[in-house]
Formats: structure tokens, C-alpha cells, sequence
């Protein structure tokens, strides 16, 4: 029994996780939403691309071989075609869908995570040393040990580097 609850905890902690919310609430916004592109598609975007011809982007069509068209439909009957008309209307339904999500979702939590970040202390501590200083600093202690045990300092070693590194 115990198990169980330690499965169903550790599951309920999983959900509980604010990205698996996020991610379920983005999924369910983002459904919704591109029902919506494909209404505006649809609806203006497909009859102005119509003005020039059909409507429906589908029926637009190029025959790369010799292709026979049924007298009555208009349809193709063999050869081999490229439907661009369907691929047209799949770009722009995406770049409709990128700049909505771009312009009203994106730029906006930008600005407002910038203006969240202007408004945070600075932090006056002063910056982590440089690879570069510690390397000159470890030089420059190597250097003066060096002069030291030519002096008949006993102190000498790699130890003593590190301990004078610690102590700063």
C-alpha cells in the first residue's frame, strides 16, 4: 500500500510541477488557436489568393508530366502534379500563426520580464576574479615562493599556494 501511495505521490508531485501545467494550458490555448488561423485562412486570406482564380488554395495545382484531366471534374486523372496550392495555404497558416504568437504572446512577456528585471536590486557585490587574474595571482605567488625559499625560507611547496589562495 505503501507503494501505491508513494507511485500516486510522486505522480501528483509530477503534475503539480508548474511546466506540466504550463505546457497542458499552452496546449489546450494553442488548439483553440489554430482553429482560429484556419478560419482567417480560410475565410479572407484563401479569397483574396481566390480573386485570382479558385478559392479553394487545394485546386491549385502544376502537372510535371503529361496529365489527363476527367472532362467533368477538371480533376487529374494520371500523370504526376504538385499540389503548391496546399502547401501555400500550410505556410501562410503557419506564418500567421508565428507573428499572432510572436506579436501578442512572445514580444510582450519580453518587455515585461525586462521592465521585472529593471526593477531588481543590483547587486553591488564585487565580480568573481578573471581566469586570467587567478592565473597572474597564482604566478605571482609561485614568484614570490620561488625568491622566498631562495632566501632560506623553510616554507616551500604547492601547499602553500593553495593556502594563500584560501585565505583570500
Amino acid at each position: 500500500m505503501s507503494q501505491k501511495t508513494g507511485v500516486f505521490a510522486g505522480f501528483k508531485e509530477f503534475l503539480m510541477r508548474g511546466n506540466v501545467i504550463e505546457l497542458a494550458v499552452a496546449v489546450v490555448v494553442g488548439a483553440a488557436f489554430t482553429n482560429i488561423v484556419n478560419t482567417v485562412v480560410k475565410g479572407v486570406i484563401n479569397p483574396i489568393v481566390g480573386a485570382l482564380g479558385s478559392q479553394n488554395l487545394d485546386h491549385y495545382k502544376a502537372c510535371l508530366t503529361t496529365c489527363h484531366t476527367d472532362a467533368k471534374t477538371g480533376d487529374y486523372t494520371d500523370g504526376i502534379y504538385i499540389l503548391w496550392g496546399s502547401v501555400l495555404s500550410a505556410v501562410l497558416t503557419f506564418l500567421i500563426t508565428a507573428a499572432v504568437v510572436y506579436f501578442l504572446m512572445i514580444l510582450p512577456m519580453n518587455k515585461w520580464k525586462a521592465r521585472q528585471d529593471a526593477k531588481k536590486p543590483v547587486d553591488n557585490a564585487p565580480a568573481a576574479p578573471t581566469e586570467v587574474e587567478l592565473l597572474t595571482e597564482i604566478r605571482d605567488a609561485l614568484i614570490a615562493q620561488r625568491n622566498g625559499s631562495a632566501n632560506g625560507s623553510p616554507s616551500g611547496g604547492a601547499g602553500s599556494v593553495v593556502s594563500q589562495k584560501t585565505q583570500q
